[in-house]
Parts: structure tokens; C-alpha cells; sequence
């Protein structure tokens, strides 16, 4: 059996999105209306026109009532789902693959959630016991465990990894710096960075994520329908999602230098989208930056650089804004926050954005070039036990 795809079939014609932080103001129904206004908006449509709906939230809301309250949508399915923190590229990923069945004509793929009053630092929820086969760690103490391997395996002494590490945290604040969506929106200077209080091992608070509340959303219809709606669509040629056996903390051949998920919906997507070479073939990337070493594997992982060289390709700055190849570009993770419902749309709205021409400030040069594709990466869970979505959209389609 294998994953067929569904290039070209469905295509975004709309997107919204919200600043990202903290909104004392606003509940999760205001930040639901506020995205699908915005999307909705650049459809040109009404909310009346939409005849399904896909809303993804882990902690935010139950059932499709979570959106179909706030919008008042009349008697129309709207299905509620989560896949960890790959739970608003889910809600796309089911909208686009409704679409493309023939089910229904247009429908909206949308992400939110409401962290800020939950009262938690980070994820909320408490584990179970479990069957003893899991550490009980946090997440930044179980992704700390990333950097060290990395290092031992790969001969690179402490310094220097900590240097790139650094670096990735710097370059995600300079872009997240030029956008007036996200959390954080100043530079930090790599000193600063670089001897901030530590939170997990060698991870200081600015390898972390932050905390943040959010909402975006997309538009989805056929292909050929694409342009009765906006003269800029992005066409839809590969959505990848895995689940893994959840067995690296028991293998003993799992050496926390490689998410093997991510590989495999990376491949699978390569393979839907026709991408031989992706270092060569996208214009940009958004990854999951949940923290400073994840970003680092997953450049090898993702096929943006050989086993054992990213941090090279970091240092050399081969994936800043006006590098080779742009990871996040609208500052990723570090400087939007963490909503999980939203990060996946999030992530697809600079996708719109960048390959439309209009990222402003931010604007990447390689599009004007002629790379017409962007991949959008998210990861669920812990190395070695996660889930895992890979992407890719076009501002052109196929010959």
C-alpha cells in the first residue's frame, strides 16, 4: 500500500490568521471569529458559502460546538480533532482531503487555542501512570536530551553546539522581529541568548518555545474552481502525517539524533509533491522550533542538509532570511508561541504569504527567483515517540 496524494486536486483561496500572545481580552470564540473573518475576507465569500468545517484544538474545546457557537453556523458538519501539537495541519489535512473526495465544494480548516488562562506554564494536562516505559520528564528535559547526542555522536564539543543552538534562537528573533503577528517581536542579542538562565540541561529559556494564545484559518476548494475566488492560489501538492510505534524510549538502538517520524512524512511527501531536492526545490520552510535542538534534527531529517552538517549550515547561515534556504521566516515557534491548535495554519499562512509577495519586510528573495514551493513541518509528542505532518504547497500548478 502506499500514500497516493492528492497533488493538485485542492488549492487555499483564503487565509486568516491572528497576532499570536497574550490575549487577556479575548476568549477562544473571539480568536475563532477573528481568523475565519480574515480568511473568509480574502476568499471574497461569506461564511454561508462554506459547507464543512474542520476546527483543531487540544485543550480549547469539545466537539464542533467549539466553533459553530461563536460563527452561529447553521446544521452543517463541523468536525473537531487533535493530533498533538500537528493538530491545526490536521484540521487541514482532513478539509483538503474532503474537498478533493468530491464530498463537499469549500470548506475551512481552522486551529486555535486559548493557553495564556489555562494556569500551566507550557502544555496543560497531567500524564497517566503508564505501563513504566516513559520518563517522566517535561518536555524541554526531553528534548534537552537532543543537544548532548547530537554532539557525542557527531563529534561536535559543547561550545560549538551551543553556538549553533544559539544562533538558531537569534535568527528566528530577527525574523520574528519584522512581524506584526507574532508574540515576540525584538531582536535578542546572542549574548543574551546564549547566557540566559537555564531551564533543562544545556536548553535555556531562549531555546524554548513560548506560551501564547492564537487562532488562524484557510479556505479550501477544487483546483480548477482555484481562481474564481483570488488570482493568487496556492495549490496543495503533498500531505504527509505518521504516527510512529512510540518505541524509542525502550530501543536501545534509538540515539535521540533523529525523529524517524519526520523522516518517513518526509520522504512520503517528497514523493507526493515530486520534490527530488528540497534544499533546491523550496523557496521556504516552517519547522516545528519547539526548541533550539529540535530545529537542528530536523534540518537532517527534513533533507535540508547532510547527517552530522546542520550545525555547519546553521553557522554558516544557509537557513537565515536571505540565506540558501529560509526556516522559518516569520520567526517560527521561538517568536509566535505555541498555541497548539493554530501553529500548524500558522505555519501555512506565511506559506501564503511569502509565495503571494506579501511578507513585507520579510520577503524572501527566492520566490523572485522562481521557487514556487513551501514545505510546513509539525511535530507531536517526544523524540522517539511523536507524530509527525510535512506539507508542501505551490503558487503554481503542475505542467
Amino acid at each position: 500500500m502506499a500514500s497516493n496524494g492528492i497533488r493538485d486536486r485542492v488549492a487555499i483561496v483564503g487565509m486568516g490568521c491572528t497576532p499570536f500572545g497574550e490575549h487577556w481580552d479575548k476568549g477562544v470564540s473571539d480568536l475563532l471569529v477573528d481568523a475565519s473573518k480574515e480568511a473568509l475576507g480574502s476568499a471574497g465569500i461569506e461564511l454561508a458559502h462554506v459547507d464543512a468545517f474542520w476546527v483543531g484544538t487540544l485543550y480549547s474545546g469539545q466537539s464542533g460546538l467549539t466553533l459553530s457557537r461563536p460563527l452561529k453556523i447553521d446544521y452543517k458538519p463541523v468536525s473537531r480533532l487533535e493530533n498533538y501539537c500537528a493538530t491545526g495541519s490536521e484540521a487541514f489535512r482532513n478539509a483538503c482531503y474532503a474537498v478533493a473526495a468530491g464530498a463537499y465544494d469549500v470548506a475551512m480548516a481552522i486551529g486555535v487555542e486559548k493557553l495564556k488562562d489555562s494556569g500551566f506554564s507550557g502544555l496543560p494536562g497531567s500524564g497517566s501512570v503508564g505501563d513504566g516505559t516513559r520518563a517522566p520528564l517535561t518536555a524541554p528535559a526531553t528534548f534537552s536530551l537532543l543537544a548532548p547526542a547530537y554532539g557525542k555522536k557527531y563529534g561536535v564539543d559543547d561550545a560549538t553546539l551551543k553556538e549553533a543552538m544559539t544562533r538558531i534562537a537569534w535568527k528566528n528573533h530577527k525574523n520574528g522581529a519584522l512581524n506584526p503577528r507574532a508574540q515576540f517581536r525584538k531582536e535578542v542579542p546572542k549574548e543574551t541568548i546564549a547566557c540566559s538562565p537555564l531551564v533543562a540541561g544545556p536548553l535555556g529559556i531562549f531555546d524554548c518555545s513560548g506560551v501564547s494564545d492564537g487562532s488562524a484559518a484557510a479556505i479550501i476548494v477544487r483546483a480548477e474552481e482555484a481562481r474564481r475566488y483570488t488570482d493568487k492560489p496556492l495549490y496543495v501538492k503533498a500531505l504527509s502525517f505518521v504516527a510512529g510505534p512510540a518505541a524509542g524510549p525502550m530501543d536501545p538502538d534509538y540515539d535521540y539524533t533523529t525523529f524517524p517520524e519526520v523522516v518517513a512524512s518526509a520522504v512520503d511527501a517528497y514523493a507526493q509533491a515530486g520534490v527530488k531536492d528540497p534544499r533546491a526545490a523550496l523557496a521556504m520552510a516552517e519547522v516545528h522550533d519547539c526548541f533550539t535542538p529540535t530545529e537542528l534534527v530536523l534540518m537532517e531529517d527534513l533533507g535540508f542538509a547532510a547527517r552530522g552538517t546542520a550545525w555547519k549550515e546553521v553557522l554558516a547561515g544557509t537557513f537565515d532570511l536571505d540565506g540558501d534556504l529560509a526556516v522559518n521566516p516569520d520567526g517560527g515557534l521561538k517568536s509566535f508561541g505555541h498555541p497548539i491548535g493554530a501553529s500548524g495554519l500558522r505555519m501555512l499562512f506565511e506559506a501564503w504569504l511569502q509565495l503571494r509577495g506579501e511578507a513585507g519586510k520579510r520577503q524572501i528573495a527566492s520566490v523572485a527567483r522562481g521557487r514556487t514551493l513551501a514545505l510546513t513541518h509539525n511535530l507531536g509528542g517526544a523524540p522517539g515517540e511523536c507524530v509527525s505532518f510535512v506539507g508542501i504547497v505551490g503558487s503554481e500548478p503542475s505542467a
